[in-house]
């Protein structure tokens, strides 16, 4: 048997797979080893569709509009993507170790009441990315139908749509994302692998289609940007892609054998959640350099700026390839948020809570399409500032997996507080507060407080280094102090 084949092979016939048709009964408690199947490759498959968004597209927009060449913008995505998504398939090895969610295994290191905080992040975080999913959906949507049925959905100026275009768009998309949330982990499995076919198949069509305004002596073109700018632009790739998925990733690796190798639970992982939206983003930095009017309309809509210029022929497949890609993503934002409703110590049933996230995505939606000045401010300023909660909270649990990895996971006997993982997140989080900037002023009343108004105007500024340096704070103050944690557990000091 050759290494690969070792690595991913199945559990054995006794094991039994849930049926898609099946709502899932398991909430966060461990899944037993008689439920464990699949293969790592299958982890492929729903972070290839969460990262097939035709918002991908814009992101390589959003990156040039930092400041970046073409050429730095591709490669900062680059290294942000797969540094990012690194983390994500990192974190899923304690899925398969325990068959637990993400947010519950966190028990270990931050106890039961500590465990609440960053439950609490993680919960707000997948709300918000669910939101803006739904949201994106419905702006693009319905920008879409104005143009296939102005006399339906468009406004006087046959160019605007109404309000009701947008809520059927949104209506839509939030059934569908409820639902399959609500039946769990076996339908959303088979769901994301036939939307990865689908939406590749329709993104190809589209990529061709919009291949004649594409000018590859562009990417020659733009002012290159500073060093601080670039590395602003590998953080700003982190914080739109993997930081976003850091307390999701042991969600849908726990059905997995607990013997599953963890390099291969990493690699494909990565390679599912990178390289969909890496060939979207160079596309997207590829168009937006040969015509930059793209930025600013981009910014506002992504969706209906990139369908400005198709045949009218392709706008309904455009518009079910950009409502799947969201709804992909949405998904299994939903499930997870739903699991850490579940972590937080709230006692509802699984599916009731998926229930309960639709109705705050319906709230926050109506707060994105009809009240936010600035989508992109907006947006930006919820990415860096969750950004930073969840990179330090990814230092204190992959210290905590590192120690753990010869004796494993105890999630029934687990203390009330963890101290040490509960005060490294807050100082790593406070720190990395203190040292990022926001275009949103509510925002950035309270952000960049360690920064001078010369350095948060600079290239410092630019950086948002509080993301990144939030990581390695918690991880080592959490290092040095879990130690100290473990012997007050010991003596009953912690209880």
């Amino acid at each position: 048997m050759t290494q690969q084949q070792s690595e991913e092979r199945t559990v054995p016939s006794a094991a039994a797979e849930v049926s898609a048709g099946a709502v899932e009964r398991h909430g966060i408690d461990p899944v037993p080893d008689t439920e464990r199947h699949g293969s790592p490759r299958s982890l492929f498959w729903p972070w290839a569709a969460s990262g097939l968004s035709l918002l991908s597209l814009a992101y390589g927009v959003y990156l040039m509009g930092l400041g970046l060449s073409p050429w730095q913008a591709i490669a900062s995505g680059a290294l942000g993507y797969v540094l990012s998504f690194l983390l994500v398939g990192l974190i899923s090895i304690a899925g398969t170790r325990t068959g637990a969610p993400t947010m519950a295994i966190g028990r270990s290191s931050f106890g039961r009441q500590g465990n609440k905080l960053p439950t609490l992040f993680s919960y707000v975080s997948n709300v918000g990315w669910e939101t803006v999913l739904v949201a994106l959906s419905s702006l693009g949507g319905a920008a879409i139908l104005a143009r296939v049925a102005p006399g339906v959905f468009a406004r006087a100026d046959a160019r605007t749509p109404t309000t009701t275009a947008q809520a059927l768009c949104f209506a839509a998309t939030a059934v569908v994302v409820v639902v399959v949330g609500i039946y769990g982990h076996a339908l959303i499995m088979r769901v994301q692998k036939y939307l990865t076919a689908a939406i590749t198949a329709l993104t190809v069509v589209y990529l061709v289609l919009m291949a004649d305004r594409i000018d590859l002596s562009a990417l020659g073109h733009g002012r290159a940007g500073g060093l601080g700018t670039f590395v602003g632009g590998i953080v700003f790739a982190m914080t739109l892609l993997g930081l976003g998925w850091v307390n999701c990733g042991a969600d849908y690796s726990r059905y997995l054998p607990r013997t599953t190798s963890g390099r291969a639970i990493t690699g494909w992982t990565t390679l599912g959640g990178v390289l969909p939206p890496l060939v979207l983003l160079v596309f997207g930095v590829v168009l937006n350099a040969g015509d930059p009017k793209l930025a600013g309309a981009a910014a506002a809509d992504p969706v209906g700026a990139l369908a400005a210029e198709l045949p009218t022929w392709f706008l309904v497949p455009y518009l079910l390839t950009a409502i799947g890609g969201f709804a992909s993503g949405a998904i299994m934002d939903i499930y997870s948020s739903g699991m850490s409703m579940l972590a937080l110590g709230i006692p509802i049933r699984r599916h009731l809570a998926v229930l309960a996230d639709g109705v705050l995505m319906a709230a926050g939606g109506w707060y994105v399409l009809f009240v936010s000045p600035s989508f992109f401010a907006t947006f930006q300023a919820f990415l860096a500032v969750i950004g930073v909660a969840m990179s330090a909270w990814s230092a204190v649990f992959l210290v905590e997996q590192w120690r753990r990895r010869h004796t494993g996971f105890d999630l029934v006997r687990v203390r009330a507080l963890g101290r040490p993982a509960v005060f490294s997140l807050g100082v790593g989080t406070v720190v990395g507060l203190g040292l990022i900037t926001s275009a949103d002023p509510h925002i950035a009343t309270v952000v960049g407080f360690l920064l001078t108004d010369g350095a948060a105007r600079g290239p410092l500024g630019a950086m948002n280094l509080g993301v990144v340096v939030a990581l390695p704070v918690a991880g080592v103050l959490y290092a040095c102090t879990a130690s100290l944690g473990a012997r007050r557990h010991t003596s009953g000091g912690d209880r």
